[in-house]
């Protein structure tokens, strides 16, 4: 059993294709193939029900599999440990954030990182939160941006800072007239909505639960209620006319349209909104990029 063969089983797992497994892990078909077969062999046990146009995992192999994710995190561990002793700040930091924040932090994270570790490259990724978390489980990323709640054993959380969301209305919109706008009067709007697997719909939606009916829970889209793919998409379809939407405040703000275009309005109190915070492994063996990570974030909040 090697390291080799248990990551061709965990990426095959997520797959679910031999083709792309193998191009996820740089190899041929036949050699995963050969590697993953050759594994089962050693342990005398199927892990993966095989069809022409289908793999699956069996119970026993998802147990296996998830056994094998700890291993390689571990494994990914031990090469961090000893990369860490020379500097904790001289190798690169991988950070992702979920796509409703990393556009309008990253920006503003990148120099005030540099300016805390200049000799620390920084990766950074946006993804859904679902991606994220598993990407920080298997020590794809070392630490991620994300909404509260995030609840995940073993991993280190801090609140970052809190934000309100605002009502993004095209210019002459007659919610204009508002000073501040109740969750109801949007039922009767055409509602721009991110798509199914963002949480920041969700997170709306929970807030502002008058919403929810507004949206079809098989199509997404039913009494004027459209969806996009990205906040900037909405942004352009709300200063085209289209509708009205709702962003979080870091997003609010944008110097790429002519005056005249678009205007927020903020909702009656209490206002809706989310905390963002940084997660992180807790074995992660450079807590001193955890530290320079933090302090920089915390700087781009006061900004």
């Amino acid at each position: 059993m090697t390291l080799t063969e248990l990551r061709y089983i965990v990426t095959l797992a997520q797959e679910q294709h031999f083709g792309r497994a193998a191009g996820k892990c740089f190899v041929s078909q036949p050699t995963l193939s050969v590697g993953v077969k050759k594994l089962e062999d050693e342990l005398g046990v199927a892990l993966f029900e095989r069809t022409r146009n289908a793999v699956r995992v069996t119970p026993l192999g998802e147990m296996i599999v998830r056994q094998a994710q700890k291993v390689l995190e571990e494994a990914s561990t031990i090469k961090q440990l000893a990369k860490a002793g020379h500097d904790q700040l001289s190798t690169p930091l991988r950070v992702g954030a979920i796509y409703t924040i990393g556009p309008y932090l990253f920006p503003h994270l990148v120099p005030q990182l540099g300016k805390q570790a200049a000799s620390m490259p920084l990766y950074i990724e946006e993804n859904f939160t679902a991606v994220l978390r598993r990407k920080l489980l298997m020590g794809e990323l070392d630490a991620i941006i994300i909404a509260l709640p995030f609840n995940e054993p073993d991993v280190l959380i801090t609140p970052l800072y809190d934000e309100t969301f605002k009502v993004l209305l095209p210019w002459g919109h007659h919610l204009e007239q508002q000073t501040e706008i109740d969750p109801a009067d949007l039922v009767k709007e055409d509602l721009l909505l991110l798509g199914e697997g963002h949480c920041f719909r969700d997170q709306l939606l929970e807030a502002c639960p008058v919403l929810v009916n507004k949206t079809d829970r098989t199509t997404g889209i039913d009494s004027g209620g459209i969806e996009a793919t990205s906040l900037e998409t909405i942004r352009h379809m709300v200063a085209s006319g289209m509708g009205v939407s709702v962003l979080p405040q870091s997003a609010v703000v944008d110097h790429h349209y002519a005056p005249n275009l678009l205007s927020t309005r903020p909702f009656c109190r209490p206002e809706p909104g989310r905390t963002v915070a940084l997660a992180w492994r807790a074995s992660f063996p450079r807590p001193k990029a955890i530290d320079a990570l933090v302090n920089a974030l915390q700087q781009c909040s006061h900004r």
